[in-house]
């Protein structure tokens, strides 16, 4: 039984920032404007500040951080010394520790390709124990672990990963639906379209990844048009 819609984006406002490319876009930018606490990778930091923005916790092996500001924010340092895993993990578990069990996570991507999909294939281990999605310039990420109904608009660009080869998939309100089958390359779930205002993912059991493109900021959607418009009168792409 579907219980929900999942939204396209979720009002979380606990922000991870990771060392990748700082967002332009308006709707990642408003997450930050809007956030109740910034929690940056420390690699991240002098790129945080060079936006204007302040980080409320820096999180890391602390060796990205140089030691002018390793003083400067003494008081909100969070060292984890853990060489197993990376600092967006780091920042995840110390938010969890926190129990701040709703994360947006930004600046993921856009620079190293192994790192940005090391980064966006995680998400599906985060969803044991948090909610999260990844915000990019482009549209965002979230973890599937059972099936869903997606809010969307019709032209709407999808893409899904499953992480699990033998998962069966039904798609729906979708331009290329599937009835019971397996997607077991990568690929074999991309570039796919909604047809209307929300679409259907159905899986029997494992994990998955869902990507929504915005609508451009000239979107067709009068939904989504006005969404994205009362984002940029928040922030302007050029006020950081």
């Amino acid at each position: 039984m579907i219980e929900m819609t999942i939204p396209f984006t979720y009002p979380y406002h606990t922000v991870i920032v990771a060392n990748g490319a700082f967002p332009h876009h308006p709707v990642p930018l408003s997450f930050l404007r809007e956030a109740s606490r910034i929690v940056c990778c420390d690699g991240a930091t002098e790129t945080l500040l060079k936006h204007g923005l302040e980080p409320d916790y820096i999180v890391g092996d602390m060796d990205s951080l140089s030691q002018e500001l390793r003083q400067r924010y003494n008081h909100c340092l969070h060292h984890d010394t853990d060489q197993n895993t990376n600092d967006l993990t780091k920042s995840v578990r110390f938010c969890v520790e926190k129990q701040w069990n709703g994360i947006t996570i930004l600046g993921a991507t856009g620079k190293r390709e192994d790192h940005s999909l090391g980064n966006i294939s995680l998400l599906a281990d985060y969803a044991a124990f948090a909610e999260v999605q990844l915000i990019t310039d482009y549209g965002v990420f979230v973890p599937l672990l059972k099936s869903g109904n997606f809010e969307s608009f019709a032209g709407q660009q999808v893409s899904v990963f499953s992480l699990t080869p033998d998962t069966v998939f039904t798609f729906r309100g979708v331009k290329y639906p599937l009835t019971r089958e397996n997607i077991s390359s990568g690929w074999q779930g991309t570039l796919n379209e909604a047809m209307g205002s929300e679409f259907f993912i159905g899986m029997d059991h494992g994990r998955a990844l869902v990507f929504r493109k915005y609508g451009s900021l000239y979107a067709r959607s009068e939904r989504v048009d006005d969404k994205v418009s009362r984002i940029e009168k928040k922030v302007q792409p050029d006020s950081v």
